[in-house]
């Protein structure tokens, strides 16, 4: 797999390193982070304060959060 290098602030990295376990690299930790986050925002648009929203619901709420 190709590697990039990209510029972050050293507070950024320690709490980057916060997240890590034993082993992994800032790549399997970002990329556990970013996993999660996407789980969390698909956990957003299909509940509410109420609970379930309706599929049709939940995809417009996709589709205006992530236009491009």
């Amino acid at each position: 797999m190709e590697t990039t290098t990209i510029a972050i602030k050293k507070e950024l990295r320690e709490k980057i390193i916060e997240f890590g376990l034993k082993g992994e690299t800032y790549s399997d930790i970002i990329e556990r982070i970013l996993e999660s986050a996407k789980k969390r925002q698909i956990q957003d648009l299909l509940m509410d304060e109420k609970g379930f929203v309706p599929v049709k619901d939940a995809l417009e709420r996709a589709k205006a959060k992530w236009q491009k």
